[in-house]
């Protein structure tokens, strides 16, 4: 009875960390510093790149670090506007010396718990490969000083445009620390995640692959039947004016035109209620002719054929491999790390 217990509150922390980011928004935490280089900072929003924008970093702070036999794991908090203290985690393999890098974007609603976890961060480095995680704009810590009316989709242009430019930023930061390889980069985005992954790739060459889960996109039809949204907010955001602000933000739009060598769409047929079926006709219908796509008619089937056993994560690992490794491997057998561990 007391191990059912603990089992019992174990289940339920795990749900308050991930509703309280969308409860607790009353509270004001932000406190600017008028010296701080990042309060300097000009953004453009409407615009996908850092053209127009001048956002200016702040020294990156070193919140934490723990050493693990596999890999090391840094908490770095990083910021380039006033009040957006941005939670960036890092978690590089043991004894690898510059190796390829993922960054992982969960989307809204999402928090940094998962880039805690020692199981996340031993399957995302197995194999040799840097990960990095960051949660997007209005979503978990960075979702403060705001009244609840505002959020997410009601900000959508704010929140695509800040996360995208953050996606760009990062990738400068990582390039400053020179202990990860540049030159092979890739993106893992799940709903939002994966809009603002095909919006970064579409504008910085530096992304190599770019792996997407149910992506958010064709906003027309999106913002009229996702469930995401409260019927009683619905007809503000089917207003013209509205779509106007996020049409160049559509992946509708990027995709056909992305250049990104390596690009894969899996999307899950029970996950119509966040994604309507006409949207992801739209989103398969616009891929570029060497991308790969598949559909699942559950998660279940997701997780058990392409998931499992740790494999989540195996095909955007094989996409940003150095060249060279991926040649001695196809002498040598199975890429190390591929399937040896369990999936999420």
């Amino acid at each position: 009875m007391k191990f059912a217990g603990s089992m019992f509150f174990a289940v339920a922390v795990l749900l308050l960390a991930f509703i309280l980011p969308l409860a607790c928004t009353g509270q004001k935490i932000t406190t600017i510093d008028p010296n701080a280089a990042s309060s300097k900072s000009v953004e453009d929003l409407s615009k996908i790149s850092l053209s127009g924008s001048q956002l200016h970093a702040d020294p990156p702070e070193l919140v934490e670090k723990a050493d693990k036999k596999d890999f090391t794991r840094e908490f770095v908090a990083v910021q380039w506007r006033p009040g957006d203290r941005i939670y960036l985690y890092v978690v590089v393999p043991a004894k690898v010396k510059k190796p390829p890098v993922a960054i992982y974007i969960y989307g809204h609603p999402s928090d940094t718990d998962r880039f805690q976890d020692d199981g996340w961060c031993q399957r995302t480095t197995s194999g040799g490969y840097a990960a990095v995680g960051l949660v997007p704009a209005l979503t978990g810590q960075r979702y403060h000083d705001r009244p609840m009316k505002e959020w997410f989709v009601s900000e959508l242009q704010e929140a695509l445009g800040k996360s995208v430019h953050d996606v760009q930023m990062v990738l400068n930061y990582l390039a400053e620390r020179g202990d990860v390889d540049m030159g092979n980069v890739g993106v893992f985005g799940v709903g939002a995640g994966g809009t603002i992954a095909v919006m970064a790739a579409s504008v910085d060459s530096r992304i190599k692959a770019i792996d997407l889960l149910d992506p958010w996109g064709d906003w027309p039809a999106w913002m009229q039947k996702s469930t995401v949204i409260p019927d009683e907010e619905r007809p503000a955001y089917v207003k013209p004016e509205f779509l106007k602000t996020v049409a160049d933000f559509d992946p509708v739009k990027l995709l056909p035109a992305l250049k990104t060598p390596h690009i894969r769409l899996n999307q899950l047929n029970d996950d119509f209620a966040s994604t309507p079926e006409e949207a992801k006709k739209r989103l398969e219908a616009v891929l570029p002719a060497t991308a790969e796509h598949r559909r699942f008619e559950t998660s279940m089937a997701f997780y058990s054929e392409v998931a499992s056993g740790g494999r989540v994560f195996d095909w955007l690992k094989l996409q940003i491999k150095a060249p060279e490794s991926k040649v001695r491997e196809a002498t040598e057998g199975t890429p190390s790390g591929v399937g040896s561990a369990s999936a999420k």
